[in-house]
Formats: C-alpha cells, sequence, structure tokens
C-alpha cells in the first residue's frame, strides 16, 4: 500500500492514500473522544462534533450546511470513546472547497448560544431515540458496568440535564484543550496531489502554532465480573457477555481479531451463528466484537432471544467459548479461519472510506501505517497453541459479566 505523509511545523500531520477514484473522502481524525471529557463535561466531545456545523467567525450555519451539499458532496463526522472524526465526501474537482470548510469549522468555530440552544434539543432527541434501541444502549451499558467511575465507562451522547447547562464558553475552553493541529491527522484519500495538498493546508493553517496536547488517561478500575439483571419491559431478551481484553498495542490482539471472527463474526459460519441460530433457531442476531482502546480493550458477544430462551443461549455460548478453551483447533481449521478472515479483509479493502478512516486511526494514535501484507503475515503466523492460550485468558465463562434486559 503506498502512502504519502508530512507533519507541518504546527504540528498537524497530513496523510494521503492515493487512488484512481475521482471520489476524495478527506478531512480530520482529532485525537479526544468521550474519555477526554471532565465529569462535568459528560456529552462535550460528541456535542462539539455536533456544533462545528453552527457557525464560524465568517459562515453561518446555513452556509455549512449548504458549501458541500451545492456540488454534491456531503459532510459528516462521528465521536467515539477516544476520536472524534470530521470530513467530507466529494468530487476530486472540488478538493480546495472542501479542505477550505473543514480548516474553518474545525479551527475557527464560534457555538453561538442560540444554536447550543437548539442543537441540545436534536441531542436529547438522539438520546431519546438510542434508548429506544436496547441493541445499541446494551454496548454503553455494558462498557459502563466494566469501566465504571471511568470517563471510558461514560455514555457518548451525554446526559440530558447536563448538556442543557453547556454554554459557548464551555464548548471553545474544550476546543481550546484538544482541536490543536499537534493532536490531529488530515487525511486524504483519492486522485488529488500530495504536494498541492500539503501547500493548500499550510496555507489554510499558517495562523495556528504549535501547541502541545496533553490526554490524562486515568486509572483502568479493576475487573470484577458480574451478572446484571435490567427490567426494559422489551418484547425480546437482549444479553451481552464479555470482559476486558487486550489494548490495541498488545500483540496478541492478532490472535484475539482471529479467534473473534471463528467464534462470532460477520461469516454466516461463525460458531455461534451457527450453534444459536443455524442449528437451533433461538437467536435472529448474535455476534461477538473486540475493541481496542489505548490501555485497555473489550471482548463481547451479543444476543437476541425470547426471554424463555436465554438460559439456553447462555448455555450454548458458553459451550462454544469452553471450546476454543479446551481444545486446540486441527491444523485444517486454522488454515481455513486463517484464510477466511484475510479474505475478508481483503474484500473490505474496496471501500475507500472505511479504509482512510482506518488509517487515519491508526496513524493518529500509532503514527504509523500497517501494511495489508504485515498484517497478514501476522495472522499467517499464528499458531493453534496460541490462539488456544488467548482463548483460555480472554473467553473463559467465569472470567465473563453478564448483561441481561429482562421483560
Amino acid at each position: 500500500m503506498h502512502y504519502n505523509h508530512h507533519t507541518l511545523t504546527n504540528g498537524l500531520r497530513i496523510l494521503h492514500l492515493p487512488n484512481q477514484s475521482p471520489v476524495v473522502y478527506c478531512g480530520f481524525s482529532v485525537a479526544v473522544g468521550t474519555r477526554d471529557e471532565r465529569s462535568e463535561e459528560m456529552g462535550m466531545a460528541h456535542f462539539v462534533e455536533h456544533m462545528v456545523f453552527k457557525g464560524t467567525t465568517k459562515r453561518k450555519a446555513w452556509h455549512i450546511l449548504n458549501r458541500m451539499e451545492a456540488v454534491g458532496g456531503e459532510l459528516n463526522a462521528y465521536t467515539n470513546k477516544e476520536e472524534t472524526v470530521i470530513y467530507s465526501a466529494l468530487l476530486s474537482q472540488d478538493i480546495d472547497r472542501a479542505l477550505e470548510m473543514l480548516v474553518d469549522i474545525c479551527f475557527h468555530s464560534t457555538f453561538p448560544q442560540k444554536e447550543i440552544d437548539k442543537e441540545v434539543e436534536v441531542i436529547i432527541d438522539e438520546i431519546d431515540s438510542y434508548q429506544d434501541t436496547p441493541t445499541e444502549q446494551i454496548y454503553d451499558d455494558f462498557e459502563e458496568l466494566l469501566f465504571k467511575g471511568h470517563p471510558l465507562g461514560h455514555n457518548i451522547l451525554g446526559i440530558p440535564d447536563q448538556l442543557r447547562h453547556f454554554k459557548t464558553e464551555d464548548a471553545l475552553a474544550f476546543v481550546k484543550r484538544y482541536y490543536q493541529p499537534s493532536n490531529m491527522v488530515f487525511f486524504a484519500s483519492g486522485n488529488i496531489n500530495f504536494d498541492k495538498l500539503v501547500k493548500r493546508l499550510e496555507r489554510l493553517t499558517s495562523d495556528l502554532n504549535n501547541v502541545p496536547v496533553t490526554r490524562v488517561m486515568g486509572t483502568i478500575p479493576a475487573y470484577n465480573p458480574q451478572k446484571i439483571l435490567i427490567p426494559k419491559g422489551t418484547n425480546q431478551a437482549h444479553v451481552m457477555l464479555g470482559a476486558p481484553a487486550y489494548n490495541a498495542h498488545n500483540s496478541k490482539r492478532t490472535g484475539l481479531y482471529l479467534l473473534n471472527n471463528i467464534l462470532g463474526g460477520p461469516g454466516m459460519n461463525s460458531l455461534l451463528n451457527v450453534s444459536l441460530r443455524e442449528r437451533r433457531g433461538l437467536v435472529y442476531q448474535v455476534e461477538s466484537n473486540i475493541t481496542g482502546y489505548t490501555d485497555t480493550g473489550l471482548f463481547t458477544i451479543y444476543f437476541g432471544t425470547d426471554h424463555s430462551d436465554v438460559d439456553k443461549c447462555m448455555r450454548y455460548s458458553e459451550r462454544e467459548l469452553l471450546r476454543l478453551c479446551d481444545t486446540s483447533l486441527s491444523a485444517q481449521q486454522l488454515k481455513a479461519a486463517k484464510k477466511q478472515l484475510i479474505g475478508q479483509i481483503g474484500v473490505a479493502s474496496d471501500n475507500y472510506e472505511s479504509i482512510i478512516l482506518g488509517l487515519s486511526k491508526r496513524y493518529l494514535h500509532h503514527g504509523s501505517i500497517e501494511e495489508p501484507e504485515a498484517l497478514f503475515m501476522r495472522i499467517q503466523q499464528l499458531t493453534a497453541l496460541e490462539l488456544q492460550e488467548i482463548a483460555q485468558e480472554v473467553f473463559a465463562p467465569n472470567h465473563l459479566t453478564m448483561l441481561h434486559y429482562s421483560k
């Protein structure tokens, strides 16, 4: 994979993945998320992501909304626990328009109070919608259980009563702490000239200084497995099992990545899908996931089922987990699992948007890009014994926390 990179004197890192597509995806990845909020700022990272579209020193909200839409482009953004991303999709001929717009909203937003008062209600509607979607809410509730008392456990959207007290000066103070060039990566994917990209960004950000940013990670709380039952009155039971896992820098994460794909990845032949859905018809949806943060990680299994079938699903899920803990994969099983995962990664690489978003995240936190061939090599080098040892560390049923949304 060929890519270009450069760092400006103000600390802004620029990453470009060239290809022949006429569509460009470009924007800023900022190393700030929910975990960076102070106790009185819960929801601020996501709130700022919304508010950068609501006015700058030279534009009102309508002008921002219309700037890229007028040429068929799009503005998008999202916030998670460790980063905020603000980006645009556009035709390559409109790259200058996008660059100027993105720099303006990321560095010159004014956060007018009348726009704050309106947008807070929009976010509260988003919270209400999310609370009506247990398949989404259970993930945040589960992280709150595992990381209780730590900002990683906080809900990304925040708390309505607290959001209603946010003021212009609160948003400006948060942005001043974290929206500094040294804490950001500008990424671009598409058929554009890299030297021109660098020069244009250099001009557009010439008024910005190289200001160091200090992120306070905090101590991850000690883990104690729990079983929590929450009455939700839903038509279906929603269950999540999981435990802390490896952080994003841990060398064992590749093995867990492969194991997770075997257990409950997107393939219809995953162990959990075959056991719970295909053989027994107990669920419509079952999946497992891993998340890697800077200093910790997370492994989860989610399924939705009839309230009367929760115990059965638990029993069969634990059976699959124990199988991976107690029995090494055969040479044939291991070869097939590696081939499937490498194939999935290859197919996913056809999506330029998801690829550049993933690369920018790695570049933001690691300062480097991993070639696909290097990842494939690490996958190919995994042994059955290594995978079994990882399974024993992460998948042991008595090590798992359970969160159950019941009637």
